[in-house]
């Protein structure tokens, strides 16, 4: 059995002001909260980060030195980068309409959300193959593709999917083929009382 565990890094002031992100540090107050990933890694699990700032000063509030794989990375907005959603509906609607239903639109001369999918998707099959347990820090985005992905859903439902800042989501892959054991779950009640045992591999589970 493959077990993946995936975390959305630690909030950024893009991520509070709603705004398509740049390569940005999470503030001291949101590396404090990070540290307390350290109590839900998979003992003997790969750790690996997206290349971004913000997921590598989140990996590291935790006392983690991971692997940076570019597959991780969030999807490329282009020129929206830096600008706030609103800002950028009120300003090109229907390039802000058409990213919103059409997968293969690229309104922002960035990756389409079918091609950021697919990117996510061939490394999911890749771990599908392995065994053990990884542990990847990442982004919103990267969630939400690796759901759709796992379920075999429609593209679109992509935005139907909430991932918060630092919360946990688990898939398990058997022969190959990927199981949703959890989505979105908040630290807070990843480490409360009981769950941290629950994260832990069970008895005859691989580690």
């Amino acid at each position: 059995m493959k077990r993946l565990l995936l975390v959305r890094h630690a909030p950024t002031a893009a991520t509070k002001a709603a705004a398509f992100p740049l390569d940005e540090r999470p503030d001291d107050a949101a590396l404090a909260e990070a540290s307390r990933l350290a109590e839900v890694v998979p003992r003997h699990a790969d750790v690996c980060a997206s290349p971004a700032v913000r997921c590598l000063e989140t990996a590291r509030a935790a006392g983690l030195d991971p692997v940076t794989l570019p597959e991780l990375a969030e999807c490329d907005f282009g020129e929206w980068g830096g600008r706030s959603l609103e800002d950028v509906c009120r300003e090109d609607p229907a390039g802000s309409e058409a990213w919103m239903t059409d997968p293969e639109a690229r309104p922002h001369g960035g990756e389409s959300l079918s091609g950021f999918v697919d990117r996510v998707a061939g490394w999911l099959g890749e771990e599908a193959g392995a065994d053990g347990s990884t542990f990847a820090i990442t982004h919103g985005g990267v969630v939400k593709a690796a759901i759709v992905s796992a379920l075999g859903a429609p593209l679109l439902s992509f935005w139907r999917v909430d991932v918060a800042p630092l919360s946990l989501t688990e898939l398990h892959a058997h022969d190959g083929r990927w199981t949703l054991v959890r989505a979105n779950v908040a630290l807070d009640v990843v480490v409360g009382p009981g769950m941290r045992d629950e994260l832990r591999p069970q008895p005859g589970a691989v580690a």
